[in-house]
């Protein structure tokens, strides 16, 4: 009989494993655990979920989508509904990240491997002063949750008795920051589209949990250091911050635009706050004001390609990230002006990190045809047909893309689908969250092969 392994050697083995996939691994141990909470007697008002709705579910809160097969409000129970919120909190800043904190707080050693994990979460850069952005990630998760608790609590407060609109604030403020668009009712803001403090405070935390840790880290750091002027804002933080303004601006006139129709019986106000809520929480973070469902084809391609693009790096969202879309941006530029080098604030791009943008696009964009034609095709086989005003096609696009981007916005056919058809988006909210180079790492390896180099010849293009 072999000897059980000892808990040293057990750390030995798991010292061994990447950066990457230890962060993986992390998001799927928090997975299992969130489905077996979420199956208990306890956590459903019915006393019971079937299996792959509890992993689904589980899957959307660590993932922080938002998508969801049953109502978070009247299916779960206060437990199932701390359950999920506990998988949200941790799912949102990363299980990485919180152990790195209580180890740091108990006085525990930090590996090697645990610190470059933490590299490749935050930092675009290798950096000296890691652990003071962990530091930080912390503080401003607990600020910006607890601002927003209160503010969310005082809104509910003339609804609700006390201790039921303090849970509710706690909820929607750890959702919304975490962007996981997760809501306790079953019409998730619509029926709060004009109240201006829910809307502004949701917003809110949305775009602050949105723009990355390590611009929130840059920006306090710029703003404590203001006197000195060798300290200025990196590159990533300018990228990130004027991509993130266009990106809203932009969305709220297109939305306002395409569905000018449906909203002129709606004053002024009502109407910048609808717009400006969708154009925000479309990329990232699920929550609605309107029914998604009654927008018209090209508002609903609109916000296939907000949510592609997601979020920015090292935040609670997912997608190919802002900073990808302004590389590319960058990168087209410069090649019609047929200059070599990528250019952003007057410092050159390195070349590998233009030709990882366009593998992470490529790579993206095939997965979701990939999982969009594999709906299709179970849709086509099993003989259960998805009924939708806009048409099978677009809904399982919407759907897929919505899983990707970790968003959570829906047309309505989530619970309606199949045992494959919720695998399918199960993979492709975990892929979203935790990343495709990070997949594709895992898989792979992270290692430069150097291949055969033959002679060159040219290839016709366009």
């Amino acid at each position: 009989m072999k000897p059980a392994i000892s808990l040293s050697t057990l750390r030995i083995r798991l010292l061994k494993f990447h950066p990457t996939t230890l962060i993986l691994g992390s998001f799927i141990l928090m997975i299992l655990f969130g489905t077996l909470m979420l199956k208990l007697p306890i956590s459903t008002q019915a006393g019971e979920i079937s299996w792959i709705d509890a992993i689904f579910t589980a899957t959307s809160a660590v993932c922080v989508t938002g998508l969801t097969v049953v109502d978070t409000g009247s299916y779960f129970s206060f437990f199932g509904q701390c359950v999920i919120l506990f998988l949200i909190q941790i799912g949102g800043i990363g299980v990485m990240t919180i152990s790195v904190s209580l180890f740091r707080w108990m006085g525990r050693v930090i590996t090697f491997h645990q610190r470059m994990a933490m590299q490749d979460l935050f930092a675009h850069t290798p950096r000296g002063d890691i652990f003071k952005l962990v530091k930080s990630v912390f503080y401003v998760t607990v600020g910006a949750e607890l601002i927003g608790t209160i503010l969310l609590t005082i809104h509910w407060s003339h609804e609700y008795p006390f201790w039921e609109a303090l849970f509710k604030g706690v909820f929607h403020s750890v959702s919304a920051f975490c962007n996981a668009g997760f809501a306790l009712f079953s019409d998730s803001m619509m029926g709060y589209s004009n109240n201006l403090l829910l809307n502004l405070t949701v917003c809110g935390l949305i775009v602050i949990g949105g723009i990355g840790f390590p611009v929130l880290y840059d920006l306090q750091f710029r703003t404590l250091n203001r006197k000195e002027r060798n300290v200025r804002l990196s590159v990533q933080t300018k990228t990130v911050l004027i991509t993130t303004a266009v990106l809203i601006v932009s969305g709220a006139l297109m939305f306002a635009r395409l569905e000018h129709q449906t909203m002129k019986s709606q004053s002024i106000i009502h109407h910048v706050l609808i717009s400006v809520f969708q154009s925000i929480t479309t990329r990232t973070a699920g929550f609605n004001t309107v029914d998604i469902s009654s927008l018209g084809d090209a508002t609903l391609t609109m916000m296939i390609f907000f949510m592609f693009f997601g979020a920015s790096p090292g935040s609670c969202g997912g997608g190919v990230k802002t900073t990808t879309l302004a590389l590319l941006t960058a990168f087209t530029v410069s090649r019609i002006r047929r200059k070599r080098r990528v250019n952003l604030f007057k410092k050159s791009l390195p070349q590998d990190t233009v030709m990882r943008s366009i593998s992470l696009v490529l790579i993206s964009s095939v997965l979701i045809g990939v999982v969009l034609f594999m709906l299709l095709v179970g849709d086509s086989t099993t003989g259960h047909t998805i009924t939708n005003a806009h048409g099978s096609f677009l809904a399982y696009l919407f759907e897929t893309v919505s899983a990707f981007g970790t968003v959570g916005l829906s047309l309505g056919i989530t619970p309606d689908l199949n045992l494959w058809g919720k695998a399918w988006i199960v993979g492709m909210m975990l892929i979203g969250r935790v990343g495709v180079l990070t997949f594709a790492y895992v898989l792979v390896g992270s290692g430069t092969v150097n291949g055969l180099e033959y002679s060159e010849e040219n290839l016709m293009i366009g």
